[in-house]
């Protein structure tokens, strides 16, 4: 039985920081990875940043590089999302769910099309003002 539950969410003012949690189940990390995606109100779920647990390997869309970090703890079983400098178009409803990797040319990959993903979590606001 596969569970990913977020944590972390809040509000807060322009500039700030905040660090989202996802708790992974049930899900083989040597096969895995976890993508972190939101949603705004009346706009599309987009991908934000991803992890490949066996490596720790880490992507991340370049509208959220050099201000949001994923990462996971030591036992691969918590990932992070740090997001610093946060803008008030970051407001949304973060996501985190889990999916197989896919390898390619010798190199590993996570997908970043959230109807690939079939195990969410159930989501934390993000309020920023």
């Amino acid at each position: 039985h596969v569970q990913l539950v977020e944590s972390g969410g809040g509000s807060v003012q322009a500039g700030g920081s905040l660090r989202l949690a996802c708790e992974v189940s049930g899900f083989p990390i040597d096969k895995s990875c976890v993508g972190w995606f939101r949603q705004a109100t009346g706009k599309e779920r987009e991908w934000i940043a991803s992890i490949y647990r066996p490596g720790g390997n880490t992507f991340a869309d370049d509208s959220v590089k050099g201000r949001f970090t994923i990462s996971q703890d030591n036992a691969k079983n918590v990932m992070s999302l740090e997001m610093n400098d946060l803008k008030p178009e970051d407001t949304a409803m973060y996501y985190c769910a889990a999916k197989t990797f896919y390898c390619s040319d010798g190199a590993c990959y996570c997908r970043r099309n959230d109807s690939e993903y079939r195990d969410w979590g159930q989501g934390t606001q993000v309020t920023v003002s």
